[in-house]
């Protein structure tokens, strides 16, 4: 079983950067892709940002040009940088792991950005 842990949340104001990571252990971890997605009050979990195993990414439009994913697989972490950040980001960002079809998710950590 992979557990995931996600760090790097917090507070900060519009324009701002925050860089997450997820950092996977437990078994042997050999993802087909991660992504990163995310949850506010209210709303459906919706992805933000993905890497496949091959490097390939895909991006919500709202990430596009501001958010950049990446795997470290000598770390078996996986990062988003988050870059302009707007009040609009404020959310609970979930990291996922999908192991040929077996999903995996962290527990959240909180991203806040204030006006």
């Amino acid at each position: 079983q992979v557990h995931l842990v996600e760090s790097g949340g917090g507070l900060v104001h519009a324009g701002g950067s925050l860089r997450l990571s997820c950092a996977a252990s437990g078994s042997v971890f050999r993802p087909t892709a991660m992504g990163w997605y995310r949850q506010a009050p209210g709303k459906q979990r919706d992805l933000v940002a993905a890497v496949t195993r091959g490097g390939s990414t895909n991006y919500a439009d709202s990430a596009k040009g501001r958010f950049t994913i990446s795997f470290d697989n000598t770390k078996d972490t996986v990062y988003l940088q988050m870059n302009s950040l707007k009040p609009e980001d404020t959310a609970v960002y979930y990291c996922n792991a999908d192991q040929a079809g077996v999903y995996s998710w962290g527990q959240g950590t909180q991203v806040t950005v204030s006006s």
